[in-house]
């Protein structure tokens, strides 16, 4: 099963960059989870990036620029996730709101056409 999980950082108002000891518990997590071949690809989202919704309604496309959410709502990054099991996702996604911090992952069930 591949999904993508999207981390959303609780930010309490002020965005607080991960210590040095935080950074390499996480560099060591990500390691262990792509030679596992659970993770497929990850990154941080540049908070003061670009930012764009493209919406379509009826025949009329809209072009929106952001931002647009609440800086408690941000999203902080993302992963490309394949596991076997509802269960093997929780495992990983466990450890590593436990290396984040405070915040959720929300998680999606990619879409993958029969082979």
């Amino acid at each position: 099963m591949k999904v993508v999980a999207i981390w959303k950082p609780e930010r309490n108002g002020q965005a607080a960059p991960p210590s040095p000891e935080q950074m390499a518990e996480m560099g060591a997590f990500v390691e262990e989870a792509m030679k596992a071949g659970v993770l497929l690809d990850t990154a941080g989202v540049m908070g003061d990036g670009l930012s764009l919704k493209i919406r379509r309604a009826g025949s009329t496309t809209t072009v929106l620029d952001g931002p647009f959410a609440e800086a408690k709502e941000v999203v902080g990054g993302y992963a490309i996730m394949n596991v076997r099991s509802k269960e093997e996702l929780i495992a990983w996604s466990r450890r590593f709101v436990e290396i984040a911090g405070d915040g959720e992952s929300e998680i999606h069930e990619l879409f993958e056409p029969p082979s």
